[in-house]
């Protein structure tokens, strides 16, 4: 077929623009076209020529335009980023003016809206393949509906995945095959490029178990060489690049190891961490790109007679008001999300501040959903919360001069409904927890930072250093005013997570007389809004940092890199 013939056929197809062809994420969509047409374009391969690598990453499908928070000159700025037929409209420009480019989504695709929640993560399926996605990886969140679920999903896509750490479980803690091939190569006018891939191997700590049931997960170090080994000295690959959701503590850990030898570029996700100017480590560099769709990275690669001779990267920001969305992606999200339309735009509440979730140590989102477990559980001395991190902010009032609480905001906040449990514990066993999960955060070595923020509570007071030694960081703690008595029993709320022990509450070991309540998460926050809104939730400074400013945005540290 002659190359205008070709273009013709596929601009027909493209055309057709039904319903039917949208939500079956058809790959013949004008996005599609556009990048065959522009990857026809003949050129002279002994003459330099440029190629675009393009990442997302930790999206949580929030398929629309946002509010976003930025730090400019001390403040917090709020514009509106991000959205999917936003970055349609993008991504065709990009194609359009480059000859060859390569488009990689690095992880948590199918987690963090109701959309997602009420398909069992369908809903992206079709929106991801009109995008024309050219390499995936499974982000920490991908498991949250069961293994088999996940490798549907995945497998729904039309581009290929790569994890080179994630193996079935044959039982027993033996290690089967690798669930996804571990690379990919992506070669253009003669030279490969190739990526390696790899998934953060604490999901099953992270994540409730039962999430990642089936699935081992190893260490990156455990295999990297080898897979660089292959694709520099087998493959003869002109650049290796790893895709990773490890978040950037783990990234740039991984980019100082000698197993990374070989690598050039990290391309990272799971911290929303937004690095705008690529972090220099011993063997590779290390870049992120935020998250919820508010920026794409691009990597572009200089290429001269087989080699790289130069790279330049770019944190893009997706300026919604400033990007026409594009109306075939418009069309296909409408469709989707019709069904529950009504449900998601529910208001169930409003808030006289704006809602956010960006500092390490405490937010109005996470003080919000505290005073919600505070006021339907009166009588527990402490309530807590896992220090999450997803979640776009929410600003803009509506006619009430307030800020509308929809129910899809909920789903957005805490995606999934956990029953509200109880259980007792001592002051030691508190104090010790409280060690732990500081130094999830702040431990000295990256290699021992979980993904998350500070921990949140109420009812609790405690003060601390984060960067003291390892054990000996908190220095005050008080519960309802009185210092923390380690011989005292307490009684604690939070939301269980599925699969952990009987005696195990937000990651606290042996707790005493467990019982689950009859309250829901989602339930216990719409009571608590319908209640008292419109809400001011204020952080209280129950965990007050000494030795950083409260306003800490990154637990990034020892590198030139500010969270803005």
């Amino acid at each position: 077929m002659m190359k205008k013939d070709r273009r013709s056929f596929i601009k027909k197809v493209s055309a057709l623009g039904s319903s039917a062809l949208l939500i079956a994420g058809n790959p013949l969509s004008s996005l599609a076209a556009d990048k065959e047409e522009k990857n026809e374009v003949e050129s002279d391969s002994t003459k330099p020529f440029t190629i675009s690598i393009l990442q997302t990453t930790d999206v949580h499908c929030q398929i629309h335009p946002h509010d976003e928070l930025f730090w400019e000159n001390g403040k917090m700025v709020f514009r509106k980023t991000g959205g999917y037929a936003q970055l349609a409209t993008y991504l065709k420009k990009e194609r359009k003016d480059k000859a060859h480019t390569f488009l990689i989504d690095t992880g948590d695709m199918f987690q963090g809206s109701e959309l997602s929640v009420k398909t069992i993560g369908k809903a992206m399926v079709p929106i991801l393949n009109h995008l024309d996605y050219d390499l995936y990886l499974p982000g920490n969140w991908e498991v949250i509906y069961g293994k088999k679920n996940m490798q549907t999903l995945l497998g729904s896509l039309h581009a290929p995945k790569v994890c080179a750490n994630m193996y079935h479980d044959l039982g027993e803690g033996k290690k089967g095959e690798l669930i996804f091939p571990p690379y990919h190569i992506w070669t253009v006018e003669g030279v490969k490029i190739g990526f390696i891939g790899y998934t953060d191997p604490l999901v099953p700590i992270r994540q409730s178990p039962n999430y990642s049931k089936g699935i081992i997960y190893t260490k990156p170090e455990e295999n990297l060489a080898h897979y660089v080994d292959v694709l520099r000295n087998q493959e003869q690959c002109a650049y290796v690049l790893i895709v990773a959701h490890l978040g950037l503590s783990q990234q740039i850990s991984l980019a100082n190891m000698p197993e990374c030898e070989g690598v050039n570029y990290i391309l990272g996700g799971d911290t929303h961490e937004r690095v705008r100017t690529p972090i220099v480590c011993k063997y590779a560099k290390v870049v992120e790109p935020g998250a919820f769709g508010t920026f794409v990275g691009k990597l572009n690669l200089t290429i001269e007679n087989g080699k790289v001779t130069q790279d330049t990267y770019e944190l893009v920001e997706l300026d919604a008001d400033k990007l026409k969305p594009d109306t075939a992606m418009e069309a296909l999200l409408k469709s989707n999300e019709l069904p529950f339309e009504t449900e998601i735009n529910k208001i169930v509440g409003y808030s006289t501040l704006p809602l956010y979730r960006y500092f390490v140590v405490e937010n109005t989102i996470d003080t919000m959903v505290l005073n919600a477990l505070h006021w339907q559980m009166k009588e527990i001395d402490i309530v807590l919360s896992n220090g999450f991190r997803f979640c776009p902010p929410r600003t803009t009032p509506d006619k009430t001069g307030n800020i509308p609480i929809t129910n899809g905001y909920i789903f957005d906040m805490l995606p999934v409904d956990s029953t509200v449990r109880t259980a007792e514990v001592t002051g030691k066993q508190i104090k010790d927890w409280l060690e732990k999960e500081l130094n999830n955060v702040f431990a000295k070595n990256a290699a021992e930072r979980f993904g998350g923020w500070v921990i949140k509570f109420q009812g609790l007071e405690v003060s601390f250093e984060a960067f003291a030694e390892k054990g000996k960081r908190v220095k005050t703690a008080t519960v309802k005013g009185a210092p923390l008595d380690e011989l005292k029993t307490y009684s604690i709320c939070a939301c269980e997570r599925d699969g952990d022990p009987e005696d195990m509450l937000c990651r606290i070991k042996g707790v005493k007389n467990p019982k689950n309540s009859v309250h829901t998460l989602h339930k216990v926050m719409t009571d608590y809004l319908q209640a008292n809104s419109p809400v001011t939730p204020t952080p209280p400074l129950a965990a007050k940092i000494l030795d950083a400013p409260q306003t800490l945005l990154t637990q990034v540290t020892g590198v030139d890199y500010q969270f803005r």
